[in-house]
């Protein structure tokens, strides 16, 4: 199988057009499902993520013990505060209950340790007609792969999480771990976006490498910003493996000019920052 090189014209082709006549919710909202008593900054990381990515509307679902935080960091998330932190059955009929027509969902980031069955229910429900879904950290397990199987379903692993998933590690070899990578993918179903400092990207058909990163990037809560900007794309619409390659694009160019101008001292949030910037080449109207 070739492997492609995502560039900028492989983005600019995933990338859909804005109507002129655009109005809310047009162009896509995200839920994002995380977070736990001691991680309130991985779900910010990934709304905000969502938010850069040209989505109009984005809800982080968090414990009521942490929303109070989201809500102090942005006013531009709509905050939808959990009994706890359990992805529950009730939890999650609550939650669909009170985000209807949402188009992504990104689960996942700093949910904390969760039963696997809990996890796979809860990504069952979520993937509904019509909707996609991003699973990423402690959404991933080999449980909630039947859950997402067949969907428009995109999980983001770095490679232990990988290992976990699948049951085998990454090779230290591009090429055996492109081979790798697609092989699980065709196995699973699901658009795989194996994070690292060559993302590995495929849907069991096609594969596809990214290096826009910069190794400042190992810096904590990048792959949350990705998760979110990989939901956004989404949501507008873009399909899974296309979808999976312009986030990392995106992401990867976003930390590399955080570094340009920062060195290697970056932040998450300052990736954050830069996402409209290294997203803004590619819009367009219609």
């Amino acid at each position: 199988m070739e492997t492609l090189k995502i560039d900028a014209g492989m983005v600019a082709e995933a990338v859909p057009p804005r109507r002129k006549d655009s109005h809310k919710r047009m162009n896509g909202t995200v839920c994002v499902v995380g977070g736990s008593r001691v991680y309130h900054g991985a779900p910010y990381l990934c709304a905000m993520g969502a938010m850069r990515s040209g989505v109009d509307l984005v809800f982080a679902a968090v414990p009521a013990m942490i929303a109070p935080s989201l809500r102090a960091l942005s006013p531009d998330l709509i905050v939808v505060p959990l009994p706890d932190a359990k992805l529950s059955r009730g939890n999650v009929s609550k939650l669909l209950a009170w985000v209807r027509d949402v188009d992504a969902f990104a689960v996942g980031p700093g949910l904390g340790p969760q039963k696997p069955e809990w996890v796979a229910h809860a990504v069952a429900e979520m993937k509904g007609p019509g909707r996609s879904i991003v699973a990423d950290a402690d959404a991933l397990s080999p449980a909630v792969l039947p859950a997402l199987r067949g969907g428009k379903a995109v999980v983001t692993p770095h490679a232990g999480e990988f290992e976990r998933l699948f049951g085998e590690a990454p090779s230290p070899r591009l090429d055996e771990r492109a081979d790798q990578v697609s092989r699980c993918a065709k196995r699973a179903e699901v658009t795989v976006l194996l994070k690292g400092p060559t993302d590995v990207v495929s849907d069991g058909d096609r594969v596809a490498v990214n290096d826009t990163h910069s190794p400042a990037m190992t810096v904590g809560g990048t792959g949350d910003v990705l998760t979110g900007v990989t939901a956004g794309l989404l949501a507008r619409g873009v399909p899974p493996f296309e979808a999976a390659c312009a986030a990392a694009f995106v992401n990867g160019s976003a930390g590399a000019a955080a570094a340009r101008d920062l060195g290697f001292h970056i932040t998450a949030s300052d990736v954050v920052s830069r996402i409209a910037g290294a997203m803004k080449g590619f819009d367009r109207l219609e």
